[in-house]
């Protein structure tokens, strides 16, 4: 090769050395090589690197090595060495890779990950009008591809796969010939290319998924692509064509449907061969059926009735491969079962199709082989036909819940089977369906549930199936109503003291402890159902606890001491800080103890975890008695929060993270990421803690507010974990209200530190949850600083983040008017569709929010910003729309009317007529929305609104006099139609007739006790009348007076009104007034309930501030 570079041969045998010392498999050698190739320029690194790609006299593994270490540095280091060659140097290069592809001769490995090096480059030199830099490349894939050397054909597939918009903005206009590649590629004799070619099929559908005119093209690479699969299937070992179609399954499954029949019976095929085939090929050929039903579920459910006969037997019979090991049961380290076991992958996939495929389709096949399992006398097939009821739960649920009395009675039985293993199967499946049936699952069956689980925790010989019972008493406990748990709370903590205690005495004297540690969670799990109701329990526990805390002390003891800590301090939290008080210093100056060995401890001990958790729940106890803590505490919690995760860019061939459980993969945009997930769930959890720290603490936290800010501020865009995005976002309100003790300038900064980041993140936050969890932060911020939290570009900015919101809020809506078009849509579409509604109506109520926050903020000056906004909502408005969009325009609008008053009739044109009319809509959510709009209109509007008003009122009167008004689903509108005509009467009357008329039928409608934002209004109103001497409601000599004295009695009772509130108070000294007439106060009290004569004695008890 002629470098184009000067390279002095020594320091190319140094290089090659080094490369040589990268391979070692001594640690202190090659991690002193890695140094040495770090320390190089990046551009003199490129020339090295491509220097020992071509130098053919090398071995293998060293140019091996070069070409993976080229690759890398193109991958992330591109924009810092490449524009440091000149033009020729580049040229040179581009041209010396793509001579060595020409090198037929050349090893197929090397010349593979050179086809990676081309692709890469060819990636990065793509222009941003998406024309390539590199046309030489185009060429020679062009003749490659057409070449009669197999290994040509073979490096343009590769290439097309690694990069498969290597042709850019010219990919249309060269479709035909892109196809006809494809296609004779495809068809080709030798079958390495056709394999080949069928993995960069896959991966150019991708690449264009969104093109369905593109899909109808290739339509007849289909046959060919299925033939190559079949070819590979009884002609070769590798499974690589076989994935390439459960890629095409996972990004593009409507481009098989001219061919599900074939390949349902391809699969069905392959998973039978089990003499011919391996396991891990089989359990492929199940992941196509799988996922084609995650994305396709609907053009899966109509063939379904052809297959699901054959392909649920195959799945339980899989779950059936289980080894008869007599120590099962009796293990007291528990090792995780294989990932790709066969009785794993089976649960895992028949859950999948359940959840895809739903319970019309699947419960059935389900339920007919597992009945016939429960019956078998060998113990898999009862153990597999419960676990399949365990998987069953969370995608059958609607279909499932109508059996539950005869699933939850037969499942009850296996509680006694002879086999521990069966009796282990029966709890999962117990508390599996606590989980998906949860509140239904409790109420209808804690009678039976609960003593069947107790009867399991006395199964002292078999103690992995009684760990079970405890877990699955976890999951109960963790969902039930209170009461409930209540009712059984003797028997329950009888049953866990005798465990506990016996298996103390198994730790001491034989270092047994699988059980205790899920007492411990167990126990912890009941206090926090509970609450207060614990306490009576709490010195028969409390005691042995903290025992175990200060003593399981060696590195055996660590998870049974984290448990230990979550415990004691769920316990603290459920019985209160009075209770917990006595102990509570105790356990601090362990926590504190373990808290200063925070160094030792290792980021997967997990004692980090729970230590975390306990320091949060007693700052919840102590309150501001906790500050004294934070000097001890903040450390550990800032260093867990600030863990850098071990992350690397992973290519398309690199699989080695998926196959480590240590590992995940993630997609962030285009990119997939391997992340070691060891520390992930402390940062979580201590980002969490934060949170806590700086909502309970407030300006006791002041000292810590800096550091903290500048640590959560850049996890607004830590992609790896939503839930450390999640506190991120929660925390920044909380802290600027702790920095307001260190002034306005102070917190200025702060704010101008976070709010560029913020806006940022809404824009590009990728998930539902966190966005919505970042528009409330926004908004709490905004109103934690007022005026001059947003400067007027600022505002115009994050109006721009809202209307582009609101744009991708109609797009998806759109979207899922087309689904609804779909050839293949069913009733369970529909049910998708509905959740993703749900989805869209949950970011609507939070982006509400931030308006609400900037109208509470700014009022009418916010306005020349909303009007961009305006026309959205005038479109979600229309009676077209969903019930959620058209609540939450209302109730923008509605804030509107409140906060800007007759500044907000610019916008009548474009709700008055809408929010008329949705008093008399058939939704609650929508009447109640619109009346609150006429009660604001009524109060803030002005004489603007006067005559809007009037006319508003026989619809309100209409909608509160309908027969069902009352009703529990009708209640909360009604009271806010009635809290609507009372701010009317009151503040907007001017173009009312016959008030006193109107007075008349308005007090009929008491009493109003739900709402109680707006039952001062109603009642104040009341006060008003009653202290000016209305004759309508005082009535003719004080008729009416009883009848008002009880309507107060009411109010108190229901708590509706509070006594110390002003309108409370009001009320109050209308009573006192009434008392000095002692023969009216007399007919008033003998008309009252013993519980309302208590309610006025307790009110009248009060005193009245002067």
């Amino acid at each position: 090769m002629t470098t184009p570079m000067h390279i002095n041969p020594q320091e190319e045998q140094l290089f090659l050395a080094t490369l040589q010392d990268c391979l070692q498999t001594d640690n202190t050698k090659r991690a002193a090589a890695e140094q040495v190739y770090q320390d190089i320029p990046d551009e003199k690194k490129g020339i090295l690197l491509m220097s020992a790609i071509c130098n053919t006299t090398r071995g293998v593994p060293i140019r091996s090595m070069a070409s993976i270490m080229y690759r890398r540095l193109i991958q992330s280091q591109f924009e810092n060495f490449w524009p440091k060659y000149t033009p020729e140097q580049q040229m040179m290069l581009k041209k010396e890779l793509l001579t060595r592809l020409i090198q037929v001769d050349d090893d197929e490995d090397i010349r593979k990950k050179i086809c990676y090096i081309v692709a890469e480059l060819a990636k990065n030199l793509m222009d941003e009008n998406d024309q390539s830099k590199w046309p030489e490349v185009l060429d020679f894939l062009f003749q490659s591809a057409n070449s009669p050397h197999s290994s040509l054909k073979e490096s343009a597939l590769i290439i097309f796969e690694a990069f498969p918009g290597i042709f850019g903005s010219q990919a249309e206009q060269l479709t035909q010939i892109i196809h006809q590649i494809f296609l004779n590629c495809l068809n080709d004799q030798e079958k390495k290319v056709r394999y080949t070619a069928a993995t960069a099929f896959a991966a150019y559908l991708k690449d264009n998924a969104e093109n369905t005119q593109l899909m109808n093209i290739y339509r007849d690479c289909l046959p060919p692509f299925l033939s190559t699969i079949t070819h590979s299937l009884a002609n070769s070992d590798d499974d690589t064509v076989l994935k390439a179609l459960i890629d095409i399954a996972e990004n593009t499954p409507k481009y098989i449907r001219p061919a599900i029949d074939e390949v349902f019976t391809l699969c069905l095929h392959t998973m039978e061969q089990k003499d011919d085939f391996e396991e891990s090929r089989r359990h492929l050929a199940l992941e196509v059926l799988v996922t084609l039903s995650e994305t396709a579920s609907a053009m899966v459910r109509k063939v379904a009735k052809k297959y699901m006969n054959k392909l649920v037997p195959q799945l339980l019979e899989m779950m059936v491969d289980l080894d008869d090991d007599s120590d099962w049961s009796t293990k007291d380290i528990i090792e995780d079962e294989e990932d790709d076991s066969n009785a794993v992958v089976g649960e895992s996939s028949l859950d999948r199709l359940a959840c895809a495929l739903g319970g019309k389709t699947m419960l059935n096949y389900i339920l007919t082989t597992v009945q016939t399992m429960l019956r078998n006398p060998d113990w898999r097939y009862r153990h597999a036909g419960l676990m399949a009821i365990s998987a069953t739960g969370e995608g059958c649920h609607k279909e499932m819940t109508v059996l539950l009395d005869d699933l939850v009675n037969g499942i009850l039985v296996f509680l006694k089977d002879p086999h521990p293993r069966v009796r282990y199967a029966a709890c999962n499946a117990l508390g599996q369906m606590s989980t998906d049936f949860q509140g239904t699952f409790q109420k209808k069956f804690h009678a039976k549930v609960i003593p069947g689980l107790l009867s399991i925790l006395d199964d002292h010989e078999n103690p992995r199936t009684q760990a079970h019972g405890g877990a699955a008493l976890v999951n109960f406990a963790e969902d039930c109503p209170p009461r409930l748990l209540i009712e059984h709370l003797p028997q329950i903590i009888e049953k866990l003291e005798q465990v506990l205690n016996r298996k103390y005495q198994e730790l001491v004297q034989h270092n047994r402890k699988l059980v205790l540690e899920q007492i411990v969670t167990t126990l912890a799990a009941i206090a926090d159902t509970v609450a207060q109701d614990f306490s009576p329990y709490y010195d028969r526990f409390m005691p042995q606890l903290k025992y175990l805390f200060k003593n399981a002390v060696t590195p055996d003891y660590r998870m049974l001491r984290g448990k230990t800590m979550e415990c004691i301090s769920l316990i603290g939290l459920a019985v209160g800080k009075e209770k917990f008080i006595h102990d509570c210093y105790e356990i601090m100056q362990e926590l504190v103890k373990t808290q200063v060995d925070f160094e030792n401890l290792g980021n997967d001990d997990p004692q980090v975890s729970y230590l975390i958790g306990a320091w949060t729940r007693i700052c919840k106890i102590l309150g501001k008695d906790f500050e004294q803590y934070l000097p001890i505490v903040m450390g550990p919690v800032l260093k867990a929060a600030a863990f850098k995760p071990e992350v690397t860019v992973l290519n398309e061939d690199e699989t080695d993270v998926e196959e480590d459980d240590s590992w995940e993969v993630l997609n962030v945009g285009d990119q997939a990421f391997g992340i070691k997930t060891t520390g992930l769930e402390e940062k979580a959890s201590a980002c969490s803690m934060l949170v806590c720290y700086a909502k309970e603490l407030k300006e006791g936290f002041v000292n810590y507010v800096e550091e903290t800010t500048k640590l959560m501020v850049p996890l607004l865009r830590f992609y790896f974990h939503e839930g450390v995005r999640a506190a991120a976002a929660e925390s920044l309100p909380h802290l600027l209200d702790c920095a307001k003790l260190r002034g306005d300038d102070y917190v200025r900064q702060m704010w101008q530190y976070m709010n560029k980041e913020l806006f940022k993140a809404i824009e590009i936050e990728p998930d539902h949850e966190v966005l919505g969890e970042l528009f409330s932060s926004v908004g709490k911020c905004i109103e934690t600083l007022g005026v001059s939290s947003l400067s007027a570009d600022e505002l115009k900015e994050l109006t721009a983040i809202l209307d582009s919101h609101l744009k991708k809020h109609f797009e998806r809506s759109n979207e899922r008017i087309e689904k609804r078009r779909d050839e293949d849509f069913d009733e369970e579409t529909e049910e998708e569709m509905l959740e993703e509604d749900d989805f869209d109506a949950y970011i609507l109520n939070r982006l509400s929010d931030i308006i609400h926050s900037l109208l509470v903020t700014y009022t009418d000056s916010y306005l020349t910003y909303f009007d961009i906004l305006v026309p959205h909502f005038y479109s979600l408005i229309q009676s077209t729309r969903s019930i959620s969009d058209r609540q939450w325009a209302l109730c923008v609008f509605d804030d509107v009317i409140q906060f800007t008053g007759a500044h907000s009739h610019r916008y009548a044109q474009f709700f008055l007529s809408q929010m008329a009319e949705s008093l008399a809509d058939p939704s609650a959510e929508i009447r109640q929305a619109a009346a609150y709009g006429f009660g604001v209109m009524g109060m803030n509007g002005g004489p603007v609104y006067a005559r809007a008003c009037a006319e508003a009122l026989p619809r309100l009167f209409a909608m509160i006099g309908t027969s069902d008004s009352r009703s529990v689903e009708n209640n909360t509108a009604t009271e806010n139609a009635i809290s609507a005509v009372t701010k009317i009467f009151k503040y907007n009357s001017s173009c009312i007739d016959n008030l006193d008329k109107l007075h008349q039928v308005w007090l009929t409608w008491f009493p109003i006790y739900e709402d109680t934002e707006e039952s001062p209004h109603v009642y104040g109103y009341l006060c008003d009348l009653i202290e000016s001497n209305n004759p309508i409601i005082i009535g003719p000599e004080n008729a009416n007076i009883p009848n008002v004295i009880k309507l107060f009695a009411d109010a108190f009772v229901k708590s509706s009104i509070e006594i110390n509130s002003v309108v409370g108070q009001r009320m109050v000294l209308i009573l006192r007034h009434v008392q000095t007439i002692p023969s009216i106060f007399q007919t008033c009290m003998s008309a009252l309930t013993n519980d309302e004569r208590q309610a006025l004695a307790n009110a009248m008890n009060t005193v009245v501030p002067s």
